[in-house]
């Protein structure tokens, strides 16, 4: 589910959803986002926006799914998926 559909829902369900409540959400996409500018970085634009690679990095983090299911369900390559990972951290 992208951020698209998931921004509309009360705080309280977008924290069951995700596991944090929008204010931290948005806190979550400033710290990257500053953290992106400072990357030096060629090649291809991602395909999903940075809310929706954190997105996926919290249904990683909070459900233990593995890169071969985020892979499937956000479309996206296996070795993508591994790769938004390790840049969040």
């Amino acid at each position: 589910m992208t951020y698209e559909k998931v921004k509309n829902l009360n705080p309280e369900e977008f924290k069951r959803f995700c596991g944090v409540y929008p204010e931290t959400f948005k806190d979550m996409v400033k710290v990257l986002a500053a953290e992106k500018v400072l990357q030096k970085k060629s090649g291809r634009p991602s395909k999903l926006s940075l809310e929706d690679q954190i997105l996926m990095i919290l249904e990683y983090l909070r459900e233990y799914r593995t890169y071969f299911h985020l892979a499937i369900n956000w479309e996206i390559n296996e070795t993508t998926a591994l790769r938004i990972q390790q840049f969040s951290f």
